[in-house]
This record gives structure tokens, C-alpha cells and sequence, in this order.
């Protein structure tokens, strides 16, 4: 019998389109192996509400693994002398994955290069190919989202095999158990709740959005209907691949501006491998000398902003989402990043971390990308002076019933006045008035920017 070969497994936790596993399964046996590695990711490890769904997610995969005659290895360390363990071990010779583009994951790779066979899996296109015409990475997305035409549609997803052919013997295993991924916090109570992890879910999920994408474009941004795809965590561990979503969404012209924010996914990828540093480091460098307000007062902001009580139903309907289903619709995500960072002057570091821990589809690429749009401080980012007025746009997007589902204090308050009960006298006393003013927050933001 040939050697095995191992199957390296972290965000592609999928059996369906899985060319690391097809091509590992056209070698013989297969042993297919994830390592918990939080040594390597120092401060992105991963986060909370993430492990939640990790537990679930490998829980699931093994089952799958089982029923095509394998099973899935769980070992925990640094990536590389684990899986150089392994080999010695086993006696495999080769070692294949799809690539990943976190920095802790390149060098992870570089490490294990004269052992590792590499595939793209997790894009439309792989980055590395979607170049400028001086041959660098697009740092604007409007450039990117027209250089990948050539690149699309993506190749249709492969099935998954029918069966894996098992190693003579099997190497130990941890207890995934053991591991302790399951949060002892009160906020991981509801997610089962609101959330099915694993590959059956999220390809259960795709069908489900496909049906309901004709109203996408406009129903994604309001937050009392949620017409958003609810894919990204499925998307974000790899138990649906990209271009599945992409072919999901086939024969219908609505699916256009879902496609663009698979194209987004790609974008924040690309933009990271150029500039692996940028979930701490301020794309645009004059604002590294920005006046942050720190000391206790704004700790006292920040903490009531992560709680949800800044007096803002819209922004505080969120975080309650946010830390009930470690989720948030992304029209509030944008709209509770920007308060943080233009009402209380706070670091838009501290947003990303607390984001990082709650929410189960936290990507190093999207998490800070994203966070640097909003504050301004990115490369392809929104301007600072222009600041979000969360009053308005939760009239706009008739975020009412959102607000009444995750406020409950405000569930009683009907018509327009559920927006700003502060300014039509209909505050509760159990909700906290606004711990600022917008005029005044605006004018003081305003203030900090004009300062550098």
C-alpha cells in the first residue's frame, strides 16, 4: 500500500468542493487532520462566539469523514512541528491544504513548504492572480471588482468523494471535548438557537437564500425584514465554498449584488497579503498621530457601547444582537462601528477586538478591512468627516421592529418615535438617555480629524 497522506484542514471544513481533498484522495489513503493553533495566531487566535461554532463544525465533519469510511484527527499546537510530528508518525510524505492568506497561516505554509502541497479553494479567484497592471494588489475595490470579470464565473463546485480509503493505522486523536470550545458565558446560550453549523446547514442555507435572492438588493439593508444571505459563518469556516455560493444564486440577475460581496471576500484577502499588518495598522499613517479619546471615561463609553447601552436604539438593538447570536446585520454593524468611532472617539482597534470575540464569522480580512472603512483610517475607506447619523438611518431603513425585538425596554413604543424616544418624550426609565449628542459628537469628531 502507498504512503498516506494527510489532509490539513483549518477554514475548509467541507467534504463538497474540496480540491485539497480530492487531490489527497487520488494519492490513497487519506488521514485528514485539524489543528487547533493558537500559538501561531497570537491575538487572532480565535475568538468566543468562533469556537462555538468551531465545535460544532468539526463535530460535524468528523460524522461526515465517518460515513465515507475516514474520520477527522484533532491535535493541538503550532502548526508546523504538529504536522511534522504527524508525518514521522504516520509515515506519510506529503501533506495537502488549501491556501490561506492570514499572515500567522503564510508563514505556517513557508514553514512547511518542502512538505506541503497547496490548492486554491476558498475564492472566486485566487488573489495572487487578480493583479494591477503594475502587478501589485488592488487597494480599492471599485478596481478589483472590475480586474476579477476576467476571472469569472468561477469553475462549478466539485462533489465530494463517495469514499475515502482508510491509512493501516490510525494516529491518536484529542477528545474534541477536551478542547473546551464551548463558551461558559451566558451569550453562547441562544446560539443554537439561531444557528446550525456544519456543511449539510450551510449548503441547506445557500438553497434557502437562493430562493428569497430576487429581493436581496434591497432587503439586505433593512434590519426588521433581514434579507441578508445569513451565509458568512459558513462562508468564514470553509463549509461552503465561494463558488458554490456564486453557482446557488444561477439564473437569477438579482444575485449580482450578492456575487460583489463574494468579490468583497476575495478583495479583503488580497488587500491582507499585501498588508498583513492591517488589523492594527491605520492604512492611511496621518492618523496614527488621531486624537483617541482613552482614560475612564471613555472606558465607560466603550463598555456601554459593547453592552448596548448608549442610548441609541438602533446602534444598542445591535450589540444585543450582536452578543445574544454572535451575529449582527451588517447595515447595524456599520452603523454601531461608526458610533464607536466618530461619536466616542474610541480606537477602531477596540471595535475589531470586541467584534474579533462576539461574532461566530469574525475574518481577519473582512474584520479589518471593514473596520478601517468606517473609521476612515484605510487605504479604500470612507471618509472620516463623513459620519453616520444613527437617528436617520435607523428612519431609513424602518428599523423598528428590529429595534422593538432586541430593546425590549423600547417594545411598547409604536410609530416613528421608537427611533429617538429621548427627543419625543417617551423615554423609558429603565433605558439610559444618550451618553452623548450627535450634534456634539459630530462637531467634536470633527474637531479630531481637522487636527491632523
Amino acid at each position: 500500500m502507498a504512503d498516506p497522506v494527510i489532509l490539513w484542514l483549518r477554514q475548509d471544513l467541507r467534504l463538497a468542493d474540496q480540491p485539497a481533498l480530492i487531490a489527497a484522495a487520488a494519492q490513497g489513503a487519506v488521514i485528514p487532520v485539524y489543528v487547533l493553533d493558537d500559538d501561531d495566531a497570537g491575538d487572532w487566535r480565535i475568538g468566543g462566539a468562533q469556537r462555538w461554532w468551531l465545535h460544532q463544525s468539526l463535530a460535524s465533519l468528523d460524522e461526515g469523514l465517518r460515513a465515507l469510511g475516514s474520520r477527522l484527527i484533532l491535535r493541538r499546537g503550532r502548526a508546523e512541528p504538529v504536522l511534522r510530528g504527524l508525518l514521522a508518525e504516520t509515515g506519510a510524505v506529503r501533506i495537502h491544504a488549501i491556501r490561506h492568506y492570514e499572515p500567522w497561516w503564510r508563514a505556517a505554509e513557508a514553514a512547511l513548504d518542502d512538505v506541503l502541497c497547496l490548492h486554491d479553494g476558498n475564492h472566486l479567484a485566487r488573489p495572487e492572480q487578480v493583479r494591477t497592471g503594475s502587478g501589485g494588489q488592488f487597494r480599492v475595490y471599485s478596481s478589483f471588482w472590475k480586474a476579477l470579470q476576467a476571472h469569472l464565473p468561477p469553475p462549478a463546485p466539485e462533489p465530494a468523494p463517495d469514499r475515502l480509503q482508510a491509512p493501516v493505522h490510525w494516529p491518536a486523536s484529542d477528545s474534541l471535548a477536551d478542547w473546551g470550545l464551548l463558551p461558559k458565558r451566558d451569550w453562547a446560550d441562544r446560539f443554537a438557537d439561531e444557528w446550525t453549523p456544519g456543511e449539510a446547514a450551510g449548503l441547506d442555507a445557500a438553497g434557502r437564500f437562493a430562493d428569497q435572492v430576487d429581493g436581496y438588493e434591497t432587503q439586505r439593508n433593512l434590519p426588521s425584514i433581514d434579507g441578508t444571505s445569513r451565509l458568512s459563518p459558513h462562508l468564514h469556516h470553509g463549509e461552503v465554498s465561494a463558488r458554490t455560493a456564486w453557482h446557488a444564486v444561477d439564473g437569477h440577475a438579482a444575485g449580482d449584488k450578492f456575487r460583489s460581496e463574494l468579490g468583497w471576500r476575495d478583495f479583503t484577502d488580497g488587500l491582507v497579503l499585501a498588508l498583513p499588518d492591517y488589523a492594527w495598522v491605520n492604512g492611511r499613517p496621518r492618523y496614527d498621530t488621531f486624537a483617541w479619546r482613552t482614560g475612564p471615561e471613555a472606558d465607560a463609553d466603550r463598555k456601554a457601547w459593547e453592552q448596548g447601552r448608549t442610548g441609541y436604539p438602533i446602534v444598542d438593538a445591535g450589540m444585543r444582537q450582536l452578543w445574544t447570536t454572535g451575529w449582527m446585520h451588517n447595515r447595524v454593524r456599520m452603523i454601531a462601528a461608526s458610533f464607536l468611532v466618530k461619536h466616542l472617539l474610541i480606537d477602531w482597534r477596540a471595535g475589531e477586538r470586541w467584534y474579533w470575540d462576539c461574532l461566530v464569522d469574525a475574518d481577519y480580512g473582512n474584520n479589518s478591512v471593514n473596520w478601517q472603512w468606517i473609521a476612515g483610517t484605510g487605504v479604500d475607506a470612507n471618509m472620516f468627516s463623513r459620519i453616520m447619523a444613527p437617528l436617520g438611518q435607523s428612519e431609513k431603513f424602518d428599523a423598528g421592529g428590529y429595534i422593538r425585538r432586541w430593546v425590549p425596554e423600547l417594545k411598547d413604543i409604536r410609530g416613528e418615535a421608537i427611533h429617538d424616544p429621548d427627543a419625543n418624550g417617551v423615554r423609558p426609565a429603565a433605558y439610559p438617555a444618550k451618553i452623548v449628542g450627535h450634534r456634539e459628537a459630530r462637531e467634536r469628531a470633527l474637531a479630531a480629524n481637522k487636527a491632523i
